[in-house]
């Protein structure tokens, strides 16, 4: 069977099509943890519309300032991941980090691939397009905090970044800060 893969950049109108997943939050398109630390602090008290509309919020506010901020990767028409990045004045919970990145560098604060297509090579392919995407905007370099211990965190083990060009920029416990050089 032939794949059809397209990426589309991340809007406030194909925001519903970020795949769900079987735990809170259930989607990345209903989490906050970047864009509003109090209000993914009492998520799971909050009903889905509530994070969708803030999340909508963001993106639209986000993209009128900064330009593109995230990308969804579709298989054979379906979502299939998705990826949020952002100049790191855009993600308030950086500050909750005992690393900071670089203010002028952008930060890729999500990246994910729905678990049955992981190992597809989908993980690599939405992060070149984030990476091609940066580099025609003249950015200089691109950072994330990659877990260390765990492929399930907001955008990958180091292992995966490392696979795809990036070093190890900054140490911590439990993240590791990954930066890739335009």
């Amino acid at each position: 069977m032939q794949t059809n893969v397209i990426i589309h950049g991340l809007t406030e109108e194909n925001l519903n099509d970020v795949p769900s997943f079987s735990g809170p939050p259930y989607s990345c398109k209903y989490c906050l943890y970047w864009e509003s630390p109090e209000d993914f602090k009492k998520q799971s008290s909050l009903d889905r519309e509530y994070p969708l509309g803030k999340k909508s919020t963001w993106i639209k506010k986000v993209r009128q300032e900064f330009g593109d901020c995230g990308k969804i990767i579709y298989v054979n028409e379906k979502p299939a991941g998705y990826a949020q990045y952002a100049l790191p004045s855009f993600l308030p919970n950086i500050v909750n980090y005992s690393i900071s990145p670089n203010q002028d560098d952008v930060l890729i604060a999500c990246l994910y691939i729905s678990k049955e297509l992981r190992v597809s090579g989908l993980g690599s392919q939405l992060l070149r397009s984030i990476v091609d995407g940066l580099r025609k905007r003249d950015f200089k370099a691109v950072e994330t905090f990659a877990g260390k211990n765990t492929a399930n965190n907001t955008s990958g083990p180091v292992e995966f970044y490392l696979n795809n060009g990036f070093s190890l920029y900054k140490d911590a416990e439990e993240f590791s800060l990954m930066r890739l050089e335009l």
